[in-house]
């Protein structure tokens, strides 16, 4: 019975140190450099504005994750930074992989996460990059 409670105690602290891995939003964002800003800047007639911000947090937090709009590369986003994009309305494919830029272990992750959405004027058109030592990095749609 000792023995049991004993595991039982150990799993619940490693759950508890590994959950503590997740990002999490900052009350401290900081804009994207502009030489990391690699496309989508010019306001078009029909474009609608477009938000990303990664959050912070251990895991990646050396590394810039690129973020793609339809695979093309639109910037390198560092951990706690955030910018805005001009993308024409209509559906697109938001997305983001390993920086193939980057310096040493960052330009070797193997990372495709895409999400097909519409980006409509007066949508929701703000996303977030999460990471957690389950899942590793992601883009999910921003709650407002």
């Amino acid at each position: 019975m000792r023995s049991i409670l004993a595991v039982l105690s150990v799993l619940a602290v490693a759950t508890g140190v590994l959950s503590g891995c997740a990002s999490y939003q900052s009350d401290e964002v900081h804009p994207v450099p502009a030489d990391r800003l690699l496309g989508y800047q010019q306001p078009g007639k029909d474009s609608v504005k477009v938000d990303v911000t990664r959050d912070v947090g251990y895991i990646g937090g050396g590394c810039y994750v690129a973020l793609t709009i339809d695979h093309e590369i639109a910037a390198r986003i560092g951990k706690g930074e955030a910018a805005s994009f001009h993308v024409p309305a209509g559906k697109h494919v938001v997305g983001i992989i390993g920086d193939k830029d980057g310096d040493g272990l960052c330009s070797k992750a193997m990372l495709r996460r895409e999400l097909l959405v519409p980006l409509e004027p007066g949508g929701n058109n703000a996303f977030r990059i999460v990471s957690d030592n389950r899942t590793g990095f992601d883009i999910k749609p921003a709650v407002e």
